[in-house]
């Protein structure tokens, strides 16, 4: 959003507060309501695309009977859920990206969790610290965390294979030889791109390369930005400059929107790209789709060879405004606890096994679920380049990085990935674009602490 929409957003946020206190609305009674949860929940920026979800949910609805769920189903339209909160008829949860969740609770749309997680005896220990992390502004909790992702390096073993490589040679940590390994596995015919050598994944793997780098694009506490780091310069030229194998960010793109991404036609399977770094629930797309397609994983490590991650996710946080407080609590918890992925985890087995698919696992931010789920219910399986990539990924959740809570996490990430776009399309140096983006930050950053003086 724009600095006048959020203003205006706050100056709306403020007046509904105002009304809402001046009714005597009461404040979290979560205790009290413990054991007669009741009444409407709506939910928001979330669907039931599959078991995983709908396990949960229905486990939600067993526990708490007396409660009308109702799902607005779709990904959080940003405008709408301010809108919404400001106008006095908030969500009564909504699941969102933890990296943006720090920017809504800094503007007063987000109640902190101290009474839900104390109330529900949530035990935040359970969770990934990178996960909690994220939800924790000024030593205040804002959400509950949900799924983690974490990233993975694919190889396309024919394409190595046709180059008189293995996957032996991918060096993540040799920049030098990442750039040769993309000139080799580059392929262009009549004047054509027709596989991809390396694929950086730009502008949304940005925090990677950095980090790779040694430097993060925020300070720890979250407070400054971090931009324009030589290293961050560094970072974006080399993993810009990989698209010029392929003709630039033109042509890159204008072959890489031709791909099956997500069918049986995708682009390991057609030969259309040599490596990336990609999440790791790719790994399940391949499985279902294609899982004899020619491919290998490996870690994705830092220039001194060390396995890094850059860790994404959702969480669940509970708007100002929420007509049922105590309900959203219960739902946030039920959906996150172990007991709940594990119940995800085996009917996903189990269909599984009825497909004859191969099972490649559920990655939440519970640390006590996916011991069960990866050390119990998760076997081998036969297909050994799948079972590589579980291992790969598994061991990436114990470590990886995500971006900090900070004051303006929606703003942020528009301004890296707007500049690393620059970059690409030929308008600005990687210096040009981050020094730009460095100063819209710091911008956004000053504004929105504002908020909490």
């Amino acid at each position: 959003m724009s600095k006048r929409s959020w203003y205006y957003f706050a100056v709306m946020l403020a007046m509904a507060a105002v009304m809402v206190f001046a009714a005597g609305a009461p404040a979290l009674q979560l205790a009290e309501a413990q054991d007669g949860i009741s009444g409407e929940l709506s939910v928001m920026g979330f669907s039931l695309p599959d078991e995983v979800a709908t396990v949960r949910v229905d486990r939600f609805r067993e526990l708490y009977p007396d409660v009308e769920l109702n799902i607005t189903e779709g990904g959080l339209d940003q405008q709408q859920f301010l809108t919404a909160v400001a106008s006095g008829n908030a969500p009564d949860i909504v699941y969102m990206s933890r990296e943006l969740l720090s920017t809504y609770a800094v503007r007063g749309a987000l109640m902190p969790l101290e009474d839900c997680i104390e109330s529900q005896g949530i035990d935040m220990s359970q969770y990934r610290q990178a996960a909690v992390d994220q939800v924790t502004i000024d030593g205040q909790i804002y959400g509950i965390p949900e799924f983690f992702n974490v990233i993975l390096v694919i190889a396309n073993t024919a394409a190595l294979e046709e180059a008189g490589l293995t996957v032996d040679d991918i060096d993540i940590s040799d920049w030098e030889s990442i750039a040769e390994l993309n000139e080799a596995l580059t392929r262009i015919e009549d004047g054509q791109v027709t596989r991809i050598g390396f694929d950086p994944k730009l502008p949304e793997f940005l925090p990677l390369w950095a980090a790779a780098n040694g430097v993060q694009l925020i300070s720890e506490d979250g407070r400054t930005p971090n931009l324009n780091d030589p290293k961050v310069v560094e970072a974006l030229e080399f993993a810009a400059g990989l698209h010029e194998a392929a003709g630039g960010r033109q042509d890159f793109m204008a072959f890489r929107d031709t791909w099956d991404f997500f069918g049986s036609n995708n682009q390991f399977v057609q030969d259309q790209l040599g490596v990336f770094p990609m999440e790791q629930w790719y790994v399940n797309v391949l499985s279902d789709v294609s899982p004899d397609a020619p491919v290998d994983f490996l870690p994705f490590t830092d220039r001194e060879g060390n396995p890094i991650s850059y860790v994404t996710g959702n969480a669940w946080a509970i708007p100002v405004g929420s007509s049922n407080p105590e309900a959203a609590c219960a739902f946030a918890k039920t959906m996150t606890e172990a007991d709940a992925w594990i119940a995800a985890a085996e009917e996903r087995a189990r269909l599984r096994a009825e497909a004859g698919t191969t099972n490649t696992g559920i990655y939440s931010a519970n640390v006590l679920a996916d011991e069960v789920i990866f050390g119990e219910i998760i076997q081998p399986s036969g297909n050994e380049k799948l079972d590589k990539a579980i291992e790969v990924a598994v061991a990436a959740m114990d470590g990886g990085f995500g971006i900090p809570a900070n004051p303006a996490g929606s703003e942020f990430r528009q301004a890296w990935q707007d500049a690393v776009n620059r970059v690409l399309n030929g308008e600005q140096t990687a210096q040009e674009a981050l020094d730009q983006a460095q100063a819209e930050a710091q911008a956004a950053f000053d504004e929105a602490w504002m908020f909490q003086e």
